[in-house]
């Protein structure tokens, strides 16, 4: 029996953030560079008069955060047979 590696998880890592870490979740669920995720708000912010800026503590309470023992992002790939 062939087992199925774990699906992706949008989640708030607790090591890698700068606020709560919802850029650093986007970025890992998206595989894109946190930081890009951060530039992106930031002008998404600036082009809606702040209205994108509510997004943030809404996702902020979403999702959830990172359990402790979580596996390090990205995870290993699976081994052998």
């Amino acid at each position: 029996m062939t087992e199925n590696p774990p699906y992706k998880q949008l989640r708030r890592p607790t090591t890698d953030r700068v606020v709560a870490g919802v850029a650093s979740g986007l970025g890992r669920y998206f595989n894109v560079d946190p930081v890009l995720v951060r530039v992106v708000f930031a002008v998404a912010t600036v082009l809606t008069a702040g209205v994108a800026a509510l997004a943030y503590p809404v996702m902020w309470f979403l999702m959830p955060e990172e359990p402790a023992d979580a596996p390090a992002w990205p995870a290993p790939p699976p081994t052998g047979s």
